[in-house]
């Protein structure tokens, strides 16, 4: 049984630049996926360059459907984050006519955000329910999400948690400090609780783009690094993976998306050695406890009581747990555990 996957790339680099998107190409890679690139060559506005892109894009499904062959498996990745007009009657063609099967990789669900009411976003939903296989998942609430939405459990991977490739891991453990780093979009039209982070008694280590809080006694804002550099700057404390708008729980669209979602920033702390700090209502917060990486918390206004309860010694049997972990990380085990879980059911279901 043949196995290929769509690389939907812009320029030279994975589409929407996301870090998650290239590592399951690197992984799928590994295991022998073949790839099969669609290429968003400009993301020019103005007509002229809407047709363009959508020639190539033509171009590219027509290849890929030549090159699949019969009863082959092909590995696809959610959201398709931009329209392409032939993507879809390529894919239910290459199912009609080749018997191809897919594995559908989910990485966000819109609908859970709060975000997929638009038309957009609920026909791609419509469209991956209606052509995948198999479903990969973040975790089992996003597993007991899809079952709900009528998708059979027995088709259903859960992955844990998202790889981060790196070619090498941080050499030294962290060190002990009692405080918190967040890195990320700082913004607090989408992280609200960013703007509360004076109240708490704790030293914040903040790194990202669109800081606008004034100066503040316990915040240290260091700037805005290339993704490769963010690594090296998780050296001491803990990770903090909280989201929405209150520091009293996570609420709104995206805090109550915790509860389904793989943070991948919780990939970026834990591949770099950091230990983390992650809301108790967090579909990861079984992830970080069973394997003794971090501590579950209802509210920031407990990181001060957590913090004064944390000895060395404690700090530093976490960090060895993070490491165990860390290297399935950054070697990509997770998702090549998935894969191998996902073509185990398809072969089984012949």
């Amino acid at each position: 049984m043949n196995t290929f996957q769509i690389a939907e790339i812009s320029g030279k680099k994975a589409h929407a630049g996301t870090k998650a998107t290239e590592d399951v190409i690197t992984i799928a890679d590994k295991i022998g996926f073949k790839r099969l690139y669609v290429q968003m060559n400009d993301s020019k506005s103005g007509i002229f360059h809407k047709i363009n892109r959508q020639i190539r894009f033509f171009i590219d499904w027509q290849k890929a459907y030549r090159a699949v062959t019969e009863d082959s498996i092909v590995l696809l990745q959610h959201p398709f984050h931009y329209p392409q007009l032939t993507r879809e009657s390529i894919l239910l063609k290459m199912k009609r006519e080749k018997k191809v099967q897919f594995i559908s990789i989910v990485h966000d669900v819109e609908e859970l955000r709060t975000l997929g009411k638009e038309e957009y976003h609920k026909h791609e939903f419509e469209f991956m329910m209606q052509i995948a296989d198999i479903l990969i998942v973040h975790n089992n609430a996003m597993r007991d999400f899809f079952i709900k939405k009528g998708f059979a459990q027995k088709k259903i991977v859960v992955l844990e948690i998202f790889d981060y490739l790196r070619s090498e891991s941080n050499s030294e453990l962290p060190l002990y400090e009692k405080s918190i780093i967040i890195a990320g979009n700082l913004d607090v039209k989408k992280s609200g609780y960013i703007a509360g982070l004076p109240d708490i008694e704790c030293k914040f280590h903040l790194y990202g783009p669109n800081y606008s809080l004034a100066k503040a006694d316990n915040i240290t804002y260091g700037g805005v690094l290339p993704p490769d550099q963010v690594p090296k700057v998780l050296t001491k404390g803990f990770g903090l993976i909280w989201d929405g708008d209150s520091i009293e729980t996570c609420k709104g669209g995206f805090g109550d998306y915790l509860r389904y979602n793989n943070p991948h920033k919780l990939s970026l702390y834990l591949s770099s050695g950091l230990p983390v700090i992650i809301w108790k209502d967090a579909a990861e917060a079984k992830f970080v406890e069973a394997n003794g990486v971090g501590y579950t918390i209802r509210s920031l206004y407990e990181i001060p009581v957590l913090m004064d309860k944390i000895s060395e010694n404690e700090y530093k049997k976490m960090t060895e747990n993070v490491r165990k972990v860390s290297k399935k990380l950054i070697e990509g085990d997770y998702m090549q555990l998935a894969l191998n879980s996902a073509l185990k059911v398809i072969i089984n279901m012949h």
